[in-house]
């Protein structure tokens, strides 16, 4: 008889750290975040393209907000993870703990196995932030879900196109009533044809779903790994595109990464 293996599992992280949401619908609300490594998308504007391999060490901070990190190899295993979360989750700090990346959801089978013991631990609502085109790995982790902030991609601004996938990804969450938003980056090439679409697309869904337009924010040249150039867009454009969202969805918001104005991570 041959026994069986067991496979343990492990995820490849960036970094753990406590830090104020900066963007969308929890803008300002304190998280614990979990970054996960690798990415299969290559946006333009993308301001954490570190994270789009796996790096051979992850960041962890040893006190919530000190940024006082350690380094420790990857991958790391799920006992390994709840600890390093327990330690940050000090009492009536955090509001919900984000899974960011990267693509959290290329670690699916990993988050199925975690999700459900960092909510019991924890007692903290989950929030994912996803470039919402991996409906069938959400599908996977949506019991362990509370709230969800899907990117959708302009391919006049991001260079990616993930019409059909994003529609099937929004209805899943609403069906599964879920708080979901839709966040869109902006930026002087934005093509007004395609929010328009994607207006159409979140409205099919239903009305009440909000929409944040984030202008880009410029990276600089050291950045910068797109030949194509990125810049925020003027506020007469966001005045125009706002008003056409909003022929689609009641509650469109304008908000730029706030976090970086704090300088939080």
């Amino acid at each position: 008889m041959i026994a069986k293996t067991i496979v343990k599992p492990t995820a490849r992280l960036v970094e753990v750290f406590s830090a104020i949401q900066g963007e969308g619908l929890n803008v300002g609300t304190r998280q614990i975040f979990i970054r996960f490594g690798l990415c299969d998308l290559r946006c333009h504007f993308c301001d954490s393209a570190q994270t789009w391999d796996a790096p051979s060490v992850c960041k962890i901070e040893r006190s919530p907000g000190l940024r006082d990190f350690e380094m420790h190899s990857n991958p790391v295993p799920l006992p390994i993870l709840l600890q390093w979360v327990e330690r940050q989750n000090l009492p009536s700090l955090h509001d919900s703990i984000s899974l960011t990346g990267g693509e959290p959801l290329l670690h699916a089978p990993f988050l199925e196995q975690f999700l459900p013991e960092v909510r019991s631990l924890t007692n903290l609502p989950i929030y994912l932030e996803t470039g919402g085109h991996r409906p069938e790995q959400l599908a996977m982790i949506l019991p362990y879900l509370d709230s969800v902030g899907m990117d959708l991609k302009l391919p006049s601004v991001s260079g990616e196109t993930h019409w059909t996938e994003h529609e099937k990804f929004l209805q899943l969450c609403f069906d599964a009533n879920l708080e979901v938003f839709v966040k869109i980056i902006v930026s002087q090439r934005t093509d007004p044809g395609e929010l328009k679409r994607s207006g159409m697309l979140v409205g099919g869904v239903h009305q009440d779903i909000p929409i944040f337009l984030q202008p880009v924010t410029p990276l600089a040249d050291s950045e910068q790994f797109s030949q194509v150039p990125v810049l925020a867009p003027s506020p007469d454009q966001v005045l125009e595109w706002q008003a056409l969202m909003k022929q689609f969805v009641k509650q469109v918001r304008v908000i730029p990464q706030t976090h970086k104005m704090l300088k939080q991570m």
